[in-house]
């Protein structure tokens, strides 16, 4: 069976393109693709061509961007992070896999891929395959959930409403945290309503620091947690934050921040700025040790398999995987109906 994988040529030239299959090896397993989520943060900055990793080069070593001396960045070949599919292969030596088990991990978008037995895991029995496509953005919004050490009482203000937005504000109701929901978009609004907002505001009309100021009697909240990647909307967030509290950047912003103002209440607040990043080291402080990216993402996906998180609403479009250009041309569009798209693969 021929493979096939998403290769994207430069900006906004993405195509779906055949490419031999790759042989099984010692410890490892064969997974052909069932649904490849389409993530509307880092995916699209590779498509449209601002991520600077497409530019610039990461050194591991000093963790510093640097400029870049390699080959040039395109194409960039099976992108991706959010794949459930079936093992249909095993080596010999694995004992933990059968085929047949539908399993869950990252191995971009393609029509099957051979993985590390260890990569994978099993999806909880009787749910829905398309569940698992959001086990990478539920790690994204619980990673900037853990990273506000948020306590139960605490008014928390959720900025951006998509996918990552509406997971957070469920996560931080969880938690114990009075929300308030930001997005432009009321659709979203009454999404975040439905996982258990207290107050929702319209950032298109109404301003999200005074609702959360007149909600908590002029103190403002304890935590804000920026998800949309808006410069705008961290400054919101940064206004809308009691004095000497936190608010968490888990955003993929772009470009120069236009819209950031840090001589204003960051500055005379004391705004504990926090950056939240799913790859990157435990989340916040004294969590070092115990709360691994691999415990994060299982975490979410044993909070959907209990019924504290269904994720299924929020899935928007289902496109086969040949119209993926279509598929990443729609969130490049930001039609506010649009909130996760899903690549089918038959």
């Amino acid at each position: 069976m021929a493979n096939w994988v998403v290769s994207l040529a430069g900006p906004r030239r993405v195509t779906l393109e055949p490419c031999p299959p790759d042989p099984l090896g010692p410890g490892q397993v064969r997974v052909r693709t069932c649904y490849s989520g389409i993530s509307a943060g880092t995916e699209l900055t590779l498509y449209r061509g601002s991520n600077p990793r497409l530019s610039k080069d990461w050194d591991d070593a000093t963790r510093m961007f640097v400029p870049r001396q390699a080959a040039p960045a395109y194409p960039v070949v099976g992108f991706g992070y959010e794949e459930v599919g079936e093992i249909v292969e095993v080596a010999a030596d694995v004992a933990d896999r059968r085929p047949g088990q539908v399993v869950w991990g990252i191995w971009g978008h393609r029509a099957e891929a051979v993985l590390a037995a260890g990569a994978v895991t099993p999806l909880a029995p009787g749910l829905d395959p398309l569940v698992a496509v959001f086990a990478r953005p539920g790690a994204i919004a619980l990673t900037a959930v853990l990273a506000g050490d948020l306590h139960l009482g605490d008014w928390v203000g959720v900025f951006g409403q998509g996918v990552i937005g509406l997971l957070g504000t469920r996560l931080a109701v969880l938690s114990g945290a009075r929300v308030v929901a930001v997005d432009r978009v009321p659709d979203r609004l009454a999404h975040a309503t439905r996982l258990g907002a207290r107050r929702v505001v319209d950032a298109a009309v109404d301003s999200a620091a005074a609702a959360l100021h007149a909600a908590t009697g002029g103190r403002g909240a304890d935590v804000c947690l920026e998800l949309s990647g808006s410069y705008p909307a961290l400054h919101e967030a940064i206004r809308a934050t009691a004095h000497a509290g936190r608010v968490v950047a888990a955003g993929f912003y772009q470009g120069y921040a236009h819209g950031l103002g840090l001589g204003e209440e960051f500055h005379h607040n004391r705004i504990q700025l926090v950056a939240a990043q799913v790859s990157g080291p435990a989340p916040a402080p004294g969590t070092a040790g115990r709360w691994t990216a691999a415990r994060i993402a299982h975490t979410f996906m044993d909070l959907v398999a209990e019924g504290s998180v269904d994720p299924l609403p929020l899935v928007s479009h289902v496109v086969d995987a040949g119209a993926v250009a279509d598929a990443l041309a729609l969130l490049d569009r930001g039609d506010g109906d649009v909130l996760q798209v899903v690549l089918r693969f038959s």
